[in-house]
């Protein structure tokens, strides 16, 4: 791996170092046409040729400069320096077109040579701008009133500014000497930088090696009960990513400060490395400046949480006090501690959110206020579901329906409750099965709680039989008391009854009610049907018919099962 680390640092660096090499010599290529000015006798009366190669953006026909100010909108720019702006028209003239004219005669009069002496003379409709006593440019109070931010003194010294540094600029271009200088100068620059891309390759093969020994050697050593927590693999492949970002990031800083430096030597490309260094430097600096403004505001908001904290660990403590029984409180009970701490805690920490908001940085920014907008639509849209879920579990939290280890009957459902939770509640059957339901669905449908009646622990089991009007019913009152004493489990006190809950056409419905005492879920349904089965038995004995499901008349004979005939096979007689 420290092998093809290396060779991708390697050839990184070869493809850096061939890119800064066309970047000296474009650098190159645009000092050299400047240079050949040189050439002419005394250096201070240019040819007309001389002045046009040494400006080769600026045009020299009028056609020519009104379809490139076309493209800048109005923008007089000398020698790759933007002088002045011309906002509106004047005289009848468009801005493009003075801009185009302003462009030409100053060409014109460098051409001529001279000092490039600037003046400017004041007009009742603006200032002129003068070069060696030519016009170069009117700029008009209309320009000053189309911007509304300056006065015409304050723009046309701006202008006079920039109109000169422009004029300097090309008498530098026109100098030999300090084109020679300025080449040597970017020459060491080029050597500097590739002498530096060198030494990070080397420091970075060095580096890569040495942190891919210790990444490795430091993986085996995570384990937490002798399983690894970070993979030997993953954690290579992070260090070598991260090392190979930390390489670029230099490689490009080294890269950006160069092309900076060799823009900066030579007059016409000046302005480009000028905005480089300018860019890079406001850039930090504007940082390290929102940095330090935000960190009074994030003392704020860590003092908000740490406040919020606080009082969650008080809350916490009563709660915990609540649910051990050491607080007796009368608006809430050990079973409802849990989620109401939960409740309280998430309260606690949105209202520490809502007033920290203010002071997280960048919170008044769009892009933030559009980030929670989303987020409040996504919270509305796709968590309707869930705060009616939500708000039913609080509801049945509260109201107190049924608590975990009572046996209850939802709907077509029947088990003992295993957990309240705020969205479902899971019920576990006689049967062997878990049933997760969802609150509303519970809060919507009939709930039948067989543990809220009896006292102390236990539940409520009955059934339900129709018998003839031909049988007494004293005489079936007596069977299921027997049926339910025989069935183990049932208690005896209280003692089981009987109610007659209906008198239909053709039989009479009778439902025997008793209570049992279960350890688990099972025994219940285990009890209803021991109670079943004793309830046959009992019949049986006493050749009374169980009329169940439908009566259609009278047979010849009862239809009972005599106790010779219980243990048919392959049913076995209990030992």
């Amino acid at each position: 791996m420290n092998c093809a680390a290396a060779s991708t640092q390697h050839s990184a660096l070869l493809r850096v170092a061939h890119a800064a090499c066309r970047c000296v010599l474009f650098a190159l290529a645009l000092g050299l046409p400047v240079a050949a000015l040189a050439a002419e006798a005394d250096g201070k009366v240019p040819s007309k040729a001389a002045v046009s190669d040494a400006i080769p953006a600026e045009g020299v026909t009028p056609k020519m400069a009104a379809g490139a100010e076309r493209r800048s909108e109005g923008r007089l720019v000398i020698f790759n320096r933007p002088i002045f702006t011309f906002r509106s028209d004047f005289l009848g003239v468009p801005p493009a077109e003075r801009a185009a004219g302003a462009r030409h005669r100053i060409i014109t009069t460098l051409e001529r040579g001279g000092e490039g002496r600037v003046s400017v003379e004041n007009a009742e409709l603006g200032a002129v701008i003068k070069v060696d006593g030519r016009l170069a440019f009117f700029i008009a109070n209309v320009d000053v009133e189309a911007v509304g931010a300056d006065t015409l003194e304050g723009v046309t010294e701006a202008a006079v500014r920039a109109l000169e540094q422009a004029i300097a600029a090309t008498k530098e271009a026109r100098d030999a000497r300090s084109f020679t200088s300025a080449a040597i100068w970017a020459g060491g620059a080029t050597v500097i930088y590739l002498c530096a891309l060198w030494i990070l390759r080397f420091v970075g093969r060095a580096v890569t090696g040495r942190m891919l020994r210790l990444a490795e050697s430091t993986a085996g050593q995570l384990r937490i009960g002798g399983t690894e927590i970070v993979r030997s693999e993953g954690l290579l492949r992070f260090v070598n990513f991260a090392l190979r970002v930390g390489f670029w990031a230099i490689a490009l800083l080294l890269t950006y400060q160069w092309i900076g430096y060799i823009l900066g030597r030579f007059p016409f490309t000046r302005p480009w490395g000028d905005g480089l260094n300018t860019f890079l430097v406001e850039t930090v600096v504007d940082m390290l400046t929102a940095v330090a403004r935000a960190v009074p505001d994030l003392l704020i908001v860590v003092v908000i949480f740490m406040i919020a904290r606080i009082v969650n660990g008080l809350l916490h403590n009563f709660f915990d006090g609540v649910q051990e029984r050491r607080v007796h409180v009368d608006w809430i009970d050990a079973d409802s501690v849990r989620p109401t701490r939960r409740l309280v805690s998430i309260g606690v920490w949105i209202f520490a959110l809502v007033m920290a908001y203010p002071y997280i940085p960048g919170s008044d920014s769009e892009a933030f206020k559009g980030l929670s907008v989303l987020i409040g639509l996504m919270v509305s849209i796709g968590g309707s579901g869930l705060v009616g879920q939500a708000a039913s579990g609080l509801i049945l939290m509260y109201t107190r329906t049924y608590r975990p280890g009572e046996y209850v009957r939802i709907a077509e459902h029947e088990g003992t409750i295993v957990e309240m939770g705020m969205f479902t509640t899971r019920v576990r059957t006689g049967l062997g099965e878990e049933l997760t339901l969802p609150n509303s669905l519970v809060l919507g449908a009939v709930t039948k709680n067989y543990s809220r009646v009896v006292r102390g622990e236990g539940f409520v089991l009955d059934s339900t039989i129709t018998i003839g009007y031909d049988a007494p019913w004293r005489q079936v009152h007596a069977m299921l008391i027997e049926a339910a004493r025989r069935t183990e489990g049932v208690l005896s006190v209280p003692a089981p009854h009987v109610f007659q809950t209906a008198l239909s056409d053709f039989y009479v419905e009778y439902r025997v009610v008793c209570q049992g005492l279960p350890s688990d879920p099972r025994p219940r349904a285990q009890l209803v049907s021991d109670l079943h089965g004793n309830i046959q038995d009992v019949f049986n004995e006493h050749g009374v018919q169980i009329m169940s499901p439908h009566y259609l008349g009278d047979p010849a004979q009862s239809k009972v099962v005599p106790k010779d005939r219980w243990y048919t096979a392959p049913a076995k007689p209990p030992k």
